[in-house]
């Protein structure tokens, strides 16, 4: 017990300078202080200005890149409310200092013991957003009153993206394989199916949702073969985003790993490997390209950073046969 103490004590003490240099090199309070004041203000330029992002990186592409199929099916996405809303919620919480000092010394002491996800879905962090209501439906083409009668969000995480689509549908089933996840999903009131069901369930679904699980999951043909059975019949839409560049893995407790299915996307830049998919991955699996947009997928941050972000390609995919 005193050899635990004396650890624990050390482990604190550890948090402690750690927080101080943070503070006196200015590394994470600067930025979610000087964020939150910059998005107060209303000043866009300032606030990209304190993050380091261009808004119009975020959204562009280079059609001239795109394969003549695909250049017309580009959707221009944009800046919005919504999109603001989150990255305001991430500077505000990376400035809760005692929040994110106790976030990281229970994820140190948790980490022997749990996965990342697992952590992350029992202290309610790392909170996502891929697209707003307004961005969907842009995509979709339908209108603010449009309303379908299920929606299957897979790989669902906390909920947070699965919320943003919920309103337009009358019944939402989730997937989810961590368990604390699963439990925030249930919390949110989704009706939970696992992982072996939910395609056997004997329902079609309006829209399967498969955001960024594409690269995380270890058998993706299967999981693009489920989705596209599970779709209705001519009405049915696969809602996929996928992280590019494309660097899939699994996660297999403390380890990342391989998948044990390869997909073959190739291409230097970002509108390369949107060809490839359409071509070389979801062609073979019987899904055609309906629309598609760039937009990032961004994740709450911490003390050092008030958000992360990666690169998304989100499609719309119908079935062609």
């Amino acid at each position: 017990m005193l050899g635990m103490k004396r650890y624990l004590a050390i482990l604190l003490s550890f948090f402690v300078l750690l927080l101080a240099r943070g503070m006196w090199t200015a590394l994470y309070l600067r930025g979610p202080l000087a964020r939150s004041l910059a998005i107060e203000l209303g000043n866009e330029n300032l606030a990209q200005a304190e993050l380091g992002f261009s808004l119009e990186q975020w959204y562009s592409c280079n059609t001239k890149l795109l394969s003549p199929e695909l250049q017309p099916k580009f959707v221009q996405s944009e800046w919005d409310a919504e999109t603001k809303a989150f990255l305001d919620q991430s500077a505000e919480k990376s400035g809760w200092i005692f929040m994110q000092l106790t976030h990281s010394l229970l994820s140190t002491l948790l980490w022997p013991f749990l996965s990342q996800t697992t952590i992350n879905g029992l202290l309610g962090r790392g909170s996502t957003f891929v697209l707003s209501r307004d961005q969907i439906g842009k995509l979709l083409n339908v209108g603010p009153s449009w309303r379908a009668d299920t929606l299957i969000d897979l790989g669902a995480g906390d909920g947070s993206v699965t919320a943003v689509l919920a309103p337009a549908f009358r019944e939402v089933f989730a997937t989810e394989v961590s368990a604390s996840m699963h439990w925030r999903l249930q919390h949110r009131g989704f009706r939970m199916l696992g992982l072996e069901e939910w395609a056997a369930h004997g329902c079609f679904y309006d829209i399967v949702s498969c955001l960024n699980l594409l690269d995380r999951c270890d058998r993706p043909w299967d999981l693009l073969a489920q989705a596209r059975s599970a779709l209705k019949p001519d009405k049915g839409r696969l809602l996929l985003a996928v992280v590019l560049p494309f660097d899939p893995y699994i996660e297999k407790g403390h380890s990342w790993q391989h998948p044990s299915q390869h997909l073959p996307v190739s291409g230097h830049v970002w509108e390369e490997q949107v060809n490839s998919l359409a071509r070389d991955v979801f062609s073979p699996a019987g899904l055609e390209v309906e629309a598609f947009t760039r937009v990032p997928y961004l994740c709450e941050g911490d003390l050092y950073s008030t958000h992360f972000t990666l690169d998304d390609a989100v499609f719309v995919l119908r079935r062609t046969r």
